[in-house]
């Protein structure tokens, strides 16, 4: 088939997804506008199902089927299946533990619908309201990067596909997720959410399978990839062998090609070190917005449990497919490096750090009829969707709900903070356009810094906020400027130092942040009866 026209059928195929996409925004967008408990939280509505998928799609983005692919395919299983089993562990126990105590204590202090004004009234601030506004100014710092790491995945698919360049794009991706959230907010959001889980773990398990077949199965997949040292180990990684620019002496990313066949050196090793850091992603839960305010959002206490259920299975099934992807995608490569379908769809693009993250897209178009190709596609432009409306719609309540109304303009009446709303989600999309418009940059890379950022400044406070009646404001204060500050010092001062400060700087800023709480609270006045009474309360409170 003609390329022109395998192009134009992966685009109507797309169209369609998109156009059901932006129907559903237009038929909340009546109810979304309401109030600004409609807008920001569905007016705590969500069944078990749209709340389990919307959750996992919106936390997942588009790194799940480009970056968690692209690190298995470059650097073999240990780091993308760590880093997969600890997402998985996290996901499962802050369904659990955490999701019944935040929705009963959410509706019990002040009937919060965002995370700083749940912090906010769980502490009983009054006036200069320092926790709120603290919180409100990181999540606009670490959404801005994951609104940008979400339009750079829109922009790398757009791009390859239609061998159009990157900027137009990544921006032609930021407005249509743009057009939509200001549409129907968080209904919006998770109504559509729930499609997109449903796409993405389709396509997931539609181009494993695929793909398996394609390479000759499971044993012919294992043949091809396991002389590759440390590809196939749990507790060593592989090490492309890439070419060193001769005049800056710096490491290009791109990996040597020798007669057909891509080079490896030894294999390096995956200490337990490395291990215990990998898992603490699963810790980033706790701490992470848009999975949390799913908890706030849900209709009824009873109906947690077969959400956690849906939420456990879902995850569980696209992260394995997510990291077996890049691992067949390397073995198809194996046999198929030279060949002309192969060449024709990209894959001599994934011979770098970078370009890797497109083993998903390259796979789809070689094994799929280009209509179909399409839907798998829609699959990435659904992760991408999925994430970055929540994270607008998170980052304007923010400014709006906290900042503006919460600080500024305590008075100020709904239509208010709806109209200052939809002005501050245009206002952090154009930040997350600066942060895609490197076009080199790593999804994976981007997304664990802002996965750090928000589990070690948020997860240890909210842990403490639901778990101990002990801790003081000002222990929460010290926490979240802790954990938040760590994630910065430890990724940009102290991890280039290696050795053990090469960790993920996750794990030592939650540590920190929870170190932080303890001792100020202990050190500072308890708590007031007031919200000792009220955190007794909250354990039984019916919602």
């Amino acid at each position: 088939m003609p390329a022109m026209s395998s192009t134009v059928e992966i685009f109507i195929a797309m169209a369609v997804y998109l156009l059901v996409i932006i129907v559903i925004g237009l038929l909340t967008a009546k109810r979304a506008g309401e109030s600004s408990e409609s807008f920001f939280l569905g007016g705590r509505g969500l069944g078990p199902w749209v709340a389990a998928m919307s959750a996992e799609a919106s936390d997942m983005s588009g790194w799940l089927l480009m970056g968690l692919p692209g690190v298995a395919f470059w650097l073999g299983a240990a780091d993308a299946a760590w880093t997969a089993i600890g997402l998985f562990a996290g996901t499962y126990i802050n369904w659990l533990v955490v999701a019944k105590p935040l929705r009963r204590y959410s509706s019990l202090a002040g009937n919060s619908i965002t995370l700083p004004d749940f912090f906010s009234n769980r502490f009983k601030e009054a006036k200069a309201k320092p926790l709120l506004i603290i919180s409100s100014l990181f999540i606009l710092v670490f959404f801005a990067v994951y609104t940008g790491s979400c339009f750079a995945t829109a922009g790398k698919l757009f791009a390859q596909l239609f061998g159009a360049p990157y900027i137009p794009m990544m921006l032609l991706g930021a407005i249509i997720v743009i057009f939509y959230t200001l549409l129907g907010g968080f209904l919006a959001e998770s109504i559509s959410d729930f499609v997109q889980g449903i796409v993405m773990i389709f396509a997931l398990v539609a181009v494993l399978i695929g793909g398996v077949a394609y390479a000759g199965g499971i044993g012919v997949v294992t043949e091809n990839i396991k002389g590759i040292p440390g590809f196939t180990s749990f507790f060593g990684m592989a090490s492309p062998a890439t070419v060193i620019d001769p005049v800056t002496g710096l490491d290009t990313g791109v990996q040597i090609i020798e007669n057909g066949v891509a080079q490896f050196g030894g294999a390096a090793k995956y200490g337990f070190l490395t291990i215990i850091s990998t898992l603490s992603w699963g810790l980033g839960y706790f701490g992470m917005p848009q999975v949390l305010l799913r908890f706030f959002a849900i209709r009824k206490l009873g109906e947690l449990k077969n959400a956690r259920r849906i939420a456990s299975v879902w995850c569980f099934i696209s992260l394995a497919a997510a990291v077996l992807i890049g691992l067949i995608g390397r073995a198809i490569s194996v046999t198929n490096m030279t060949g002309e379908s192969f060449i024709a769809q990209g894959g001599a693009d994934l011979f770098t750090s970078a370009g890797a993250e497109n083993v998903f897209v390259v796979l789809s178009k070689m094994l799929f009829h280009p209509l179909l190709a399409g839907i798998m596609m829609a699959g990435i432009l659904a992760a991408v969707m999925s994430s970055s409306d929540s994270y607008l719609l998170i980052a304007s309540s923010a400014l709006a709900k906290d900042l503006y109304q919460g600080v500024f303009k305590k008075n100020a009446t709904d239509k208010n903070v709806m109209f200052v709303s939809r002005i501050a989600l245009l206002l952090v999309s154009v930040f997350g356009v600066l942060v895609a418009l490197d076009q080199n940059s790593k999804i994976f890379t981007i997304v664990s810094f802002a996965w750090a950022g928000f589990g070690a400044t948020f997860g240890p406070l909210v842990l403490f906020s639901l778990f101990w009646k002990r801790a003081s404001h000002a222990g929460a204060v010290a926490g979240v400027i802790a954990g938040g500050a760590m994630v910065f010092i430890w990724k940009f001062a102290l991890k280039p130092l290696g050795g053990v400060f090469g960790i993920y700087e996750l794990l030592p800023a939650f540590l920190i942040s929870c170190v932080a709480i303890v001792v100020v609270s202990l050190v500072t006045k308890a708590p007031s009866r007031e919200i000792q009474e009220e955190f007794v309360r909250a354990k039984t409170y019916e919602v």
